[in-house]
Parts: structure tokens; sequence; C-alpha cells
């Protein structure tokens, strides 16, 4: 999830947070081992009750927002970059591309892989087992419960933290997300309600992460080393993933987790690939295209199935409704990861990278290993499929055993499972961690205490869970504690929207300023005369020094911002010109430059979402344009711009060869589309 960064000490706790969820935690898992079974019986009467009025909810829910994300993609708003338009990526494609792929692995497909499509080959809703239909849809429900619908909600919530971090500059936090509807407000208790409502539907959702694997692993144990299957030893593995997210936390060795997980994915692709050459190699090939043409033919139906006419309660409880929560409450703390590598990319890259990679590594993996024990079952291997049916945790070392080398295969699925354990309660509690600072910097992490404790703190939940019920009980408080961020989606949905509309409306409102660059160098209305087609020529290609750029912005550029500024002001506007040299931070390009000068007039208004105008020239150095269109590569080559750019980056455009009437045109203009936008925005509120 990222490194902490040196500058932890000026972190500030965001105690409402801390307190209320810590508080709210610590109650549930303390009756939870106190009084077990009363927790169990009212987990289960509030899934009962969330299921009966809210799982359409979900269902429409979860389908809203892929279309949603889908949709933005192939939109005009496909376009935008998280960050400034002049960003690029921080991550190459195919680091990106990796960094996607191992953030589609995990315990949980590993033991769901196996698990869903034998139950749902043997028990599948409304129809009768172990039927021909029954075994090409239990590998669909597979993919269709671990597959693109969930990432949709991750891609929703990483996209949102993207945009409003790094094109709009707001801390790296959820409620920043929700700044177009809600302003300034929260900043106050509204914002901490946001974050409050994440926060707790995380740590119940990494509950049940680490909850399915700790029982998984438990079993590999016991095949392996002899420990017993019992509540005993999986709270010595939540134990033990504490306490190496402890060390992770106070010794800096996130590097070292981050090396290893890489091998994990290169394992556990190697497992998968060994299953499919030591297989039925012919019919899991033939399985997995059939299965990618049921997906897509069931899909339309399945994303919306709500079973209004045959409600199979239990089976909708346990399986569609569980997953779309778990999805859920993982979003936040998914999501963030996303953001976080993937500034610099395209709304549309960033889409089409989250949905489609995760997603063909999930359709692998189910596929290879759902049609491997499907396979089995054919073949007459009830023993197999009684375990797997009985016991979940059992299945796929069941399966592995079975195959070549099948201890070695054990012994590798085990290792696999321990560190992608280990890393998702490191990772967990980094991330619960920071949901409780106020957060000023992008990348900048909570201190390590903060995360110490969050990692005790989710092992105690998922201690008490598992006394109280196990996996089951797990799913239950998923469910019911998904439900609040669920609005928080929805509210994040419609702002993400909106701040893409705003920001629309204003490119259209400054669309035609592309013929200041005529404008400004003919005098504008035409007073000054226009300037000769052959000079304007010369000067593209004329080399500048940077002293003969400073000298023209400090001759002619401040004198032409200080004059405009004077006459706002005599309007009674706030106006200010401010000159910085190259020293300064420049928050709309981050390219080094030399010098630069910016007129401000208004102030910002956070409620309405509107900054002041501002109209900035920089003093850059750029390589030399040739005639036949290429640019000079040779560092000595270089020539320096006066260069302006819109707030927020985009093409910029050079006035080096302007006088400093023809520069005040340039800001009337820019102004005059300004005002025409906020008074635009002022009549669409009204």
């Amino acid at each position: 999830m990222g490194a902490p960064t040196s500058t932890q000490e000026h972190t500030v706790i965001n105690l409402p947070v801390l307190i209320f969820s810590a508080v709210t935690v610590m109650i549930v898992a303390g009756v939870a081992i106190v009084a077990p079974d009363q927790v169990s019986n009212a987990f289960s009467t509030a899934v009962n009750w969330t299921g009966n009025w809210f799982g359409s909810f979900y269902i429409a829910m979860s389908t809203a927002i892929l279309a949603f994300v889908v949709i933005l993609a192939l939109s005009r708003y496909g376009t935008v970059r998280l960050g400034p338009n002049n960003a690029t990526p921080d991550f190459s494609t195919f680091s990106w591309a990796a960094m996607l792929f191992a953030a589609g692995v995990g315990t949980g497909i590993m033991f769901y892989a196996v698990a869903e499509p034998v139950a749902q080959y043997i028990a599948p809703p409304n129809a009768p087992g172990e039927t021909l239909q029954a075994a090409r849809m239990s590998v669909v429900y597979t993919m269709f419960h671990y597959g693109i619908t969930g990432w949709g909600m991750y891609a929703l919530v990483g996209m949102a933290l993207g945009y409003f971090a790094y094109r709009h500059r707001y801390p790296l936090a959820v409620r920043s997300t929700l700044r177009p509807l809600l302003g300034s407000r929260l900043d106050g208790w509204v914002g901490d309600v946001v974050d409050a409502a994440a926060l707790l539907g995380g740590v119940f959702g990494i509950a049940a992460s680490l909850g399915v694997g700790v029982v998984q692993l438990n079993v590999g144990l016991s095949l392996m080393l002899g420990l017993p299957q019992a509540t005993s030893t999986q709270i010595g593995l939540i134990t033990l993933s504490v306490i190496m997210a402890i060390v992770s936390a106070v010794s800096g060795v996130e590097k070292g987790v981050r090396i290893l997980s890489n091998i994990n994915v290169l394992l556990a692709v190697g497992l998968a690939l060994w299953v499919l050459v030591t297989g039925n190699t012919a019919f899991l090939f033939d399985a997995l295209v059939t299965n990618v043409g049921d997906f897509i033919h069931q899909f339309p139906e399945l994303t919306l199935e709500t079973y209004a006419y045959n409600r199979p309660t239990a089976w909708l409880n346990s399986w569609t409704l569980f997953f779309w929560a778990w999805w859920i409450t993982w979003a936040a703390f998914v999501g963030m990861f996303l953001a976080r590598i993937s500034r610099g990319r395209t709304i549309r890259q960033f889409v089409l990278g989250a949905l489609v990679l995760p997603f063909s590594y999930v359709t692998m993996w189910v596929s290879i290993f759902g049609n491997s024990a499907l396979d089995l079952i054919f073949n007459g291997d009830k023993q197999f499929a009684e375990v797997t049916v009985s016991s979940p945790e059992q299945g796929l070392y069941s399966l592995l055993e079975r195959f070549p080398a099948g201890t070695m295969l054990v012994a590798v699925s085990l290792f696999v499972g321990i560190l992608f354990y280990v890393t998702s309660a490191d990772s967990g509690a980094l991330v619960m961690a920071n949901l409780c600072i106020r957060v000023g910097s992008t990348h900048r992490d909570a201190p390590g205490w903060l995360r110490v404790f969050w990692a005790a703190l989710t092992g105690v939940l998922t201690i008490a869970m598992l006394v109280a019920g196990g996996i089951p009980i797990l799913q239950q408080a998923t469910i019911v504690m998904a439900l609040p961020f669920s609005f928080v989606l929805l509210l994040i949905m419609a702002c993400l929207y909106k701040a893409l509309y705003t920001e629309d409306s204003r490119a259209a409102a400054r669309s035609h300023i592309a013929r200041t660059s005529v404008i400004g160098r003919s005098g504008s209305a035409g007073s000054l005369g226009k300037i000769s087609w052959r000079d304007r020529l010369s000067q593209t290609f004329d080399v500048v020094s940077p002293a003969r750029a400073i000298q023209a912005l400090d001759k002619r550029v401040v004198p032409a911002l200080e004059a405009v500024a004077d006459e706002l002001r005599s309007e009674s506007l706030t106006a200010t010109v401010v000159r910085e040299d190259d020293s300064a931070q420049d928050p709309d390009d981050e390219r080094p430059f030399l010098g630069r000068v910016t007129l401000t007039v208004g102030e910002e208004d956070p409620d309405a979402g509107l900054k002041p105008f501002r109209y900035i020239v920089r003093a850059v150095q750029a390589p030399v344009p040739t005639y036949y269109g290429a640019v000079v590569q040779d560092s000595d080559d270089v020539t320096t711009r006066l260069e302006v750019r819109p707030t927020g980056g985009g093409q910029g455009y050079d006035v080096m060869g302007w006088s400093s009437d023809q520069v005040a045109h340039d800001v009337l203009d820019h102004y005059e589309r300004w005002h025409e936008f906020m008074t635009m925005a002022e009549t669409i509120e009204a």
C-alpha cells in the first residue's frame, strides 16, 4: 500500500474517527467472546433483516456502479487524467499491470475457487443439483461472485480518490470524494462519519478475509505438520499475522514483504499451470472457453437477479449478498491502493486496467481449479465432493493431493496462502490507520504505533468472530457492516460525475480561448495591427536564453498583470500579483521552471466547489522544434518559453514575443471566459 514517509512526526490523529471506530469494534469483539451465542443470534437476525430489505439494493447498486464506471470510461470523460493534464504515470505500464494483477490474488480466491464450484454443483439455487447445467453454472457463479462486478466497486473508489487527490489536490481520503456535494462540511463531523463508515466496514471485511484464510491455513498446517484443526491453532495463526504486521510497522520491512509478494504471485501462477498441465488439460482448455462464453451470456441476467418469485434466502445470504458486501467493505482499501499506483493515467486506462487485468486472473484461476474439482467428481470421486461440501476449507488441499507431487503442491499452496494472509493483515492495518489521520499529503502514511493498534484490534475481532461462530458469522457480520458504506459509494458516484461535469463545463466555456494566441499577437480588436505571419513563424523557431526570458517576464508580463490587477481593484475586486523564482513549488505543472508570475482574482469557495481566477505565466525550458516537425534531443539545443497554462494543466502557449498590452488583452480574454462560467454555474444552482 505504500511505504511510510519521513514526515510522520507532523501527522495529526483524527480522534473522533479513531475513538468511535475502535470502541465499536472492541464492543462487538468483547461481547462475541463473552456471549458468543447471543452475538451469533443477533447477527443472524440482522442478516435476515438486511437481506430482506436491502438485498435488492445491494444487487441493483453493484450493477449500477459497474455500468457507471464502464460508461464513464467510454465517454468523453474517459480522457480525463488522474492528475494535471500534463502529468505522466508514476509506474510503467508493465509494472502497473503487474500490481493490478497481484491485487487480484489472495487467500479468498484460493478458498472459493474450489469450494464454490463444488457447492454450486451439488446444491444450486432453485434448480436440481449434480446435472450438466448445474456443472456449467457452478463455475459461472464463482466467476460472477469473484469477478468484474466487485472490481467495478474498487474502480469507482480508486478512480474518485485519484481524481480528487491528484487533480484537485485534496487529501487522499474517502471524505475528499464527497467534497462536490458536501463542501467544507466534510472538514467536521460529516467527514468523520464518512471515514468511520469506511473504516468500520473495512475492519469487518478484513476480519472476514483473515477468518477464511486462517481456517484454510489451519488445514494445510495440519496436513504438513500435524497441527490440530482447532480454534487454538487458528488463534495462534492470527497472533502470528499480528506480530508480523507489527514487525513491518516498526522496522520498515515493507520492501521485503513486497518482494516476497511478487514471488508469491509467480508461485500462485505456477501452481495453476501445474494443475493445468498435469491434469485433464484438453478438458480444462475447453471448459475455460465455455465458461467465458457462459459468463458473457449469463451476466446480464445474473447481475440483476433478485429471485423475487422463488427466493432462496439462505443461499442468497451466503453467496451473492455476502460477496457484494465483502467487495463493499474492501472498496475503500483496495481503491486507495489503486489510486496510489495510478496517478497520471486517464480514467479510461484506469477503468479498463482495473476491470480487465484482475478479472483475467480470476477467470484463469477459477476455471482451472473449479473445473479440475468438477472433473474429479465426474470421474466418481465422491469422497472429494463430500469433504469439500462439509469442510470447504479442505477443498483446495484435497484437490492438490490428487495431482502428481501432491505433497509439494500442498506445501507451495500453504506458503502462498500464508504470505498472502500476512500481507493482507499488514496492508489492511496500514489503510485502517490512514483513515484515522488527517492527511495533508497524498503520500503520507499513519505512524507505526497506529498501524500496530489496528493490526492487533483486527486480530482480536477475527478471533472473537471465530469463537462466536466461525466463517458463517464472519459472513453475516460483513453483510450487516457493509450497509453504511454502501450509501457512501452512491454518493461517491454522484460526486465524481458532478465534478467531471463541472470541469467539462469550464473547459467548454473557455474552449474558444484557443484563438487568444492570434488575438494576443494582433492586439485583440486589431488596434495594434496584425503581426506578419513570417515574423510569427520566425518567433516559433527562435532560440531564447533563460536570461532573455526572465527579462521579458519582468519587463513586459509582470507590468501587464499589475496594471490589470489595479483596474480590477478599482472595481472593488480582490486581485493580487505574485512573482516567484524557481524555488517555489508549482501545483499545476511539475516541470522545473525558472520563474513564475501569478495573477489571482477572487477567493476560493470550497462549498461551491469553485476556485479563484488565476492567470499564470511560467518561464520553462523546452527542446527547440525543427522545421520538419521533429524535436532536437540534444540537451544543449533548448529554448526558454514564457508559457501560459490553464490551471490544472493542459496545452500551453508561448507569450515570449508579446507586448504588455497583448498580454493584458489575453488576461481579459481568459477572465471573461471564467466570469461567464461563474455566472452559468450560479444560474444552474439557482
